[in-house]
């Protein structure tokens, strides 16, 4: 069977992303005059519906009435640097490239000098950024990235690779102590599937593809990539790649390491691809893997051939509720051992299940009555405590009878653990409100409220211990500061494996009236970290290193290790092109520039 090309999917005018915030232009949470919630636009199936109960709700859970109106609106943009004038390397740039493929547009370089830590968000509303690209380019050709990298190092220039700016760590933050001139490389014009290849079930696509238009395309022809990021809609299959990416359906189709058969980079040494691409080889060390999680230090990827397949016959969500988030747990880990698990599994404590209930709308006539009734059998007839009870979605995919059969053994095994099914409704609302959601943190800011998640893995024996450990900490630490309220601190675990999970964050607070409330949040959220580590569990999951996690390298890997990783570094990169900072855990080991240590100290001294 040949090849099928189909090309690239073209951006639409509603799809404009908003620069300052999370998301799309047309979508955010706004309060109505009658004390409601609303999520703007038509996208998500939250959309549209007042939720009547979640600012009371939120004002229960942090102690301190929220007053619609008493909001703190956003600088943005605030103080942009200027731009570092390089003449020569500006008149090299433009013999590579179309005039409109090079920019210095002010609000331009600033989007490309911030993801989507709290840190920047707040830095870009009512703070500033110290440094910020000074060029950004979108190189349309593998060649252009090619003669990029060319002449980035023959004009004493550095590259900042660019996908979709989804990323939480500080990963595009530009060094402030780097002097040459840094050139943001936007690759979304690299954005095509080149080919798909029905017999072997693979796809070449351009590093630049942004997600929602990979899984769009390859479904018209029948296919899935099967990666499914929390960030889909925004972030790039090079973004996975070098970040080390993990998606909801994992359990299924594995991580972005499982589904990568191959791939193109440019380093400052050149580049390098395959000529063919194999299901297996032994040919020594593969230098493919180096990519994998570096983060934008070696080089810029600019294709890959991933594992593609069918779509499944059935897709069907369920959901499941346990008296509590152990019992939950407890079912989690027999169901890896006795069944196949569900594509997504995931499974939510308490105050996220209350979350998931405070964002639906208030129900009225006959709905209520059933939503009464649901509440009556649940909590009366089954005994289930509403501050204790963890909910479970699930998603199956596949044919019609190996979900059938993943299916019955969930629920056989949840009953084992006490758990109840919760309807398949309650399933799909459950797995679709992570779209909606992400929409939230920057909306409760507007409310002095701060808001990040941060993940970790963690063994099976130890799973339980840290999600605790993490919230008391987290308390302990609150309360030793003397900050007003109370800390919103609440998990679920969101991938499985064999021998552990991961777990997912989600932490917040009222800051309105803390001196330096940017600063203490990092605090704060580094004494989690801390707890994470010292319970067992890992560095992260999936979001990566970045600049917020370097401080912690040394805990979680040896001298050789971090060693080998700077020796690589100055081998692949001796001129240090590729200077994000975020790849060599021994910055001082590098030549060129060094990178700075985490940019919330750097500010320590602002006030709120």
């Amino acid at each position: 069977m040949e090849r099928m090309e189909p090309g690239a999917l073209p951006e639409v005018a509603a799809d404009a992303e908003s620069p300052d915030v999370w998301g799309f232009a047309d979508t955010a949470f706004r309060v109505l005059p009658n004390g409601s919630v609303v999520l703007t636009g038509s996208r998500y199936p939250l959309c549209g519906a007042e939720l009547a109960d979640l600012l009371p709700w939120m004002q229960e859970q942090i102690g301190i009435e929220l007053r619609p109106a008493d909001t703190r609106e956003s600088g943005y943009p605030t103080r942009i640097p200027e731009a570092r004038e390089n003449p020569a390397l500006l008149r090299a740039l433009r013999e590579l490239l179309p005039e409109e493929a090079i920019s210095t547009a002010p609000e331009l370089r600033l989007r490309h000098g911030h993801g989507h830590t709290l840190d920047e968000m707040w830095a870009i509303k009512f703070g500033a950024v110290s440094r910020v690209p000074d060029l950004v380019v979108f190189p349309q050709r593998e060649e252009d990235v090619e003669a990029l990298v060319a002449a980035a190092a023959r004009h004493g220039a550095c590259l900042i690779p660019y996908g979709g700016g989804t990323n939480v760590t500080n990963a595009l933050a530009c060094p402030e102590r780097e002097t040459r001139s840094i050139i943001s490389v936007d690759m979304r014009r690299l954005g095509r599937i080149l080919w798909i290849d029905p017999a072997n079930q693979m796809a070449c696509i351009q590093a630049g593809a942004v997600g929602r238009h990979i899984a769009a395309q390859l479904a018209e022809h029948g296919f899935t990539l099967g990666h499914e990021p929390d960030s889909i809609e925004f972030s790039t299959l090079g973004g996975w790649i070098a970040t080390h990416a993990s998606g909801m359906k994992k359990n299924r189709y594995g991580n972005i390491e499982d589904l990568v058969l191959d791939m193109n980079v440019v380093t400052a040494q050149g580049a390098f691809s395959r000529s063919a691409v194999t299901p297996r080889e032994s040919v020594g060390s593969d230098a493919r893997r180096w990519l994998f999680g570096s983060e934008g230090g070696l080089g810029i990827v600019t294709r890959a051939v991933v594992k593609i397949f069918p779509l499944p016959e059935v897709q069907r969500y369920d959901a499941i509720l346990f008296p509590d988030f152990a019992r939950g747990l407890a079912f989690l880990h027999d169901l890896t051992r006795q069944s196949t698990p569900a594509a997504s599994v995931r499974l939510m404590d308490n105050l996220q299940f209350q979350l998931g209930q405070a964002l639906k709308p208030r129900a009225a006539g006959f709905r209520a009555l059933l939503r009464a009734a649901q509440r009556f059998y649940v909590t009366r007839l089954r005994g289930f405590d509403a501050q204790r009870m963890a909910a479970c979605t699930l998603l199956f995919e596949g044919g019609r009878g190996e979900v059938r059969r993943q299916r019955r053994a969930a629920l056989r095994i949840a009953r084992r653990h006490g758990g109840m099914g919760a309807g398949e409704e309650n399933g799909r609302r459950g797995y679709q409100l992570t779209f909606g959601i992400a929409y939230i943190r920057d909306f409760v800011m507007r409310h002095h409220i701060l808001a990040e998640s941060f993940e970790t893995s963690a063994p099976w024996s130890e799973a339980l211990s840290i999600c605790e450990g993490v919230k008391r900490r987290i308390r302990a630490e609150y309360r030793a500061r003397q900050l007003p309220g109370h800390p919103f601190i609440t998990c679920r675990i969101t991938q499985l494996y064999h021998t552990g999970v991961c777990i997912y964050f989600y932490f917040a607070f009222h800051c309105k009236g803390v001196a330096n409330a940017d600063a203490v949040f990092a605090e704060l959220e580094r004494a989690a970290r801390d707890e994470i580590l010292r319970r067992g569990g890992s560095l992260s999951h999936h979001h990566g290193v970045g600049k917020i996690r370097q401080r912690f390298l040394g805990r979680v890997l040896e001298p050789a290790a971090l060693a080998w990783a700077a020796d690589l570094k100055r081998a692949v990169d001796p001129g240090n092109v590729f200077a994000a900072g975020n790849f060599a855990a021994h910055a001082e080991r590098q030549p060129g520039p060094q990178p700075e240590p985490d940019r919330t100290q750097a500010r320590a001294g602002r006030a709120e």
